[in-house]
């Protein structure tokens, strides 16, 4: 989850409407809040015309309603929206959206995680990784694979808040900081 205070209660607001609505309107309302969130994020000056204090709320929300026009969203979706550019705080359904998945992620038994290595891997060795890791965890694993040359070899694997530095780059920083140390 993001740090945002504000994101979380508003996310938490639509996740509570879409629970009372049952659970197949509360994953719409996930889905449909993320296909917005990518719309606005796919679109960096969409993204700073929010964030920018000198246009109104009205103008705002016109801009808003007609994203939500051609995501083709639910009614409670497009209202919430209205509330959100009401309140001025549009600029914040992306976070909203990642508050909201991350809750969603929770009730369905779902931990997200990142896994970095230097070069590319197949696909094949993608799944496999991915299987033995959640056989591991005892859950589903949503995992994004990512390159970084920096690591040097090995590498790190983020799983919910956890954090494994198996890389060459850690290993060579606590070998020198061992010999710093005089060990």
């Amino acid at each position: 989850m993001t740090g945002n205070v504000v994101s979380r209660r508003y996310a938490k607001a639509l996740f509570a409407i879409g629970a009372a609505k049952g659970e197949a309107e509360q994953k719409a309302y996930g889905e449909q809040l993320i296909a917005l969130s990518d719309s606005i994020q796919g679109a960096p000056e969409a993204a700073g015309f929010f964030r920018n204090p000198s246009f109104s709320a009205e103008e705002k929300k016109a801009v808003l309603s007609k994203l939500v026009e051609k995501a083709s969203v639910d009614a409670m979706v497009k209202n919430f929206c209205d509330l959100l550019a009401d309140k001025g705080r549009v600029e914040l359904i992306p976070a909203i959206a990642s508050d909201y998945k991350a809750m969603m992620d929770v009730v369905s038994g779902v931990i997200s995680g990142e896994l970095i290595t230097v070069g590319e891997l197949s696909e094949e060795r993608k799944s496999a990784i991915r299987a033995n890791l959640e056989k591991q965890v005892g859950k589903k694993l949503e995992l994004s694979f990512a390159t970084d040359k920096d690591i040097l070899g090995g590498i790190v694997l983020k799983v919910g808040d956890k954090v494994m530095d198996a890389s060459l780059k850690a290993q060579l920083q606590i070998l020198k900081e061992n010999i710093k140390r005089g060990e």
